[in-house]
């Protein structure tokens, strides 16, 4: 009972001292979840119609982050996410092409919901290979939208039984005069009130920041009792985020680029037809990855896929190593020089690391609270790096000591230490490094340099330790 108790009281006191920077207050607050035995968390998921590109794998490692760091924090997580498979079209403003129709076309697919499904499946597990490779926890609970069309329908007739919907000739809309603090996330300030999103709005919409709960099509799409269609894009969120995570949560995830339009029209449907606020007490959000400047996009043809960085030799990790190098709230501009530079940096905690030996000794009680301290701190991710740079350094940390606090600090930042293991090194190489050795046995040095040279043309390098010689891949 007693060990219990002091479990408590630790547990308590880490939770107590978690900051985050709350999208919704727009400023770094002390996490409280709602319930201190688990922490509900909901991530928006991908639109698959393609493959994910790297900007918005992005978006999966910063909620990834947040994930472990709430565990490691002592925190339950219950993460779910959903997976936009259906009714996104290509306007914020729920106009133009349909992405799952227009990808279908794309494919020379004929255009029915089961074709659409298909590759939604196809684009999802690509989608959860990408995650593998990148360290990301997959969420407890993954929800395709086309398997939540009846919740969506029924949160229609929630809202239109309220008064909050109203009908036009192309859809159902929310009518967003009726909730007076729309906008609370974006402190008032929609995407609606840039004039280029208005062009091709409906004539017929009372509000010009009025939303689409329900699109009617007549040529595909799911019944209601307002005709054929397609749920509105924010709905989807809403409906899976009630279902499986309650009417109030505490943590919502997300790219900046979703704040003005899909997370604003989310809380307005969720919190109207509850009648409960907040309907999230966090919103959190990771900034973009721009190419050249520009923000990273399918539509843009500016974009960088996860299998790319792979068939040019650099590892997932990497990129993750990368990402995490900069604090989630900045924004970060592609380029190789930059990944290549990552690449070579984790290689090198990566080589120090197996140099420390197999003995896995004590985590470091200093290391430890400092690494507590700064991932705590609205996930400083950059500043818990540089630690594990100091600690790689610190010659007062036993190297055995060493490898049990990176294996600690590894919980969080996922770079994959614990799976590391020595390269194979092939006979040939092999008996090179002997002769090697014997030429300086024999203090025959011209040839130590002569063989030294040869083995680095093979693809592998020498070192001259306390230990003997040591070979590594390069």
């Amino acid at each position: 009972i007693a060990t219990s108790t002091r479990l408590k009281k630790k547990k308590l006191r880490l939770l107590i001292n978690m900051q985050l920077f709350n999208t919704l207050t727009r400023a770094k607050e002390e996490f409280k979840p709602l319930n201190q035995t688990e922490v509900k968390m909901y991530s928006c998921g991908p639109t698959v119609n393609n493959f994910a590109h790297i900007g918005n794998l992005r978006a999966y490692v910063f909620a990834d982050i947040v994930q472990k760091t709430l565990e490691y924090s002592g925190y339950n997580v219950l993460r779910v996410m959903n997976i936009t498979d259906i009714g996104i079209l290509s306007s914020d403003a729920d106009t133009g092409e349909d992405k799952m129709t227009a990808a279908l076309v794309r494919e020379g697919k004929q255009l029915n919901l089961e074709n659409m499904r298909a590759l939604a499946e196809f684009y999802t597990e690509k989608f959860k290979e990408d995650l593998v490779k990148l360290n990301i926890k997959e969420p407890a609970g993954i929800y395709f939208a086309s398997d939540y069309v009846k919740e969506d329908a029924e949160l229609v007739e929630k809202l239109w039984d309220k008064g909050y919907a109203y009908q036009t000739s192309d859809g159902i809309y929310f009518d967003t005069a009726k909730m007076p603090d729309y906008g609370v996330l974006t402190g008032g300030k929609t995407k609606r009130d840039q004039e280029h999103v208005r062009i091709n709005e409906n004539p017929e919409k009372k509000n010009p920041e009025d939303f689409a709960l329900w699109k009617f099509n007549t040529t595909m799409g799911y019944e209601s009792k307002w005709g054929r269609g397609f749920p509105g894009w924010h709905l989807e969120c809403s409906a899976i985020g009630l279902k499986f995570l309650g009417e109030q949560f505490d943590i919502h995830t997300g790219g900046i680029d979703l704040i003005p339009t899909h997370h604003t029209n989310e809380i307005a449907q969720s919190e109207s037809a509850t009648g409960k606020k907040p309907f999230v007490k966090f919103w959190l959000h990771s900034e973009h990855v721009d190419m050249a400047n520009q923000k990273m996009a399918k539509s843009a043809g500016n974009f960088v896929k996860l299998g790319t960085i792979i068939e040019k030799g650099i590892s997932p990790p990497s990129y993750r190593f990368w990402l995490l190098m900069a604090h989630y709230r900045t924004k970060m501009n592609f380029n190789w020089e930059a990944l290549e530079a990552s690449e070579v940096a984790l290689k090198r905690l990566y080589r120090q690391y197996l140099d420390l030996g197999t003995d896995v000794g004590q985590i470091s009680a200093e290391y430890q609270n400092k690494f507590k301290e700064r991932v705590t701190d609205d996930l400083d991710t950059p500043r818990a790096i540089s630690l594990l740079w100091d600690l790689m350094k610190d010659e007062k940390v036993s190297d055995a000591d060493k490898k049990a606090t990176i294996l600690d600090f590894d919980r969080v930042l996922s770079l994959g230490f614990a799976d590391l293991k020595e390269d194979e090194v092939p006979e040939e190489i092999q008996k090179l490094v002997l002769e090697r050795q014997e030429a300086r046995k024999n203090k025959n040095f011209q040839r130590s340099d002569e063989l030294r040279d040869k083995i680095y043309s093979l693809g592998y390098e020498v070192k001259d330790t306390d230990q003997g010689q040591k070979v590594y891949k390069y």
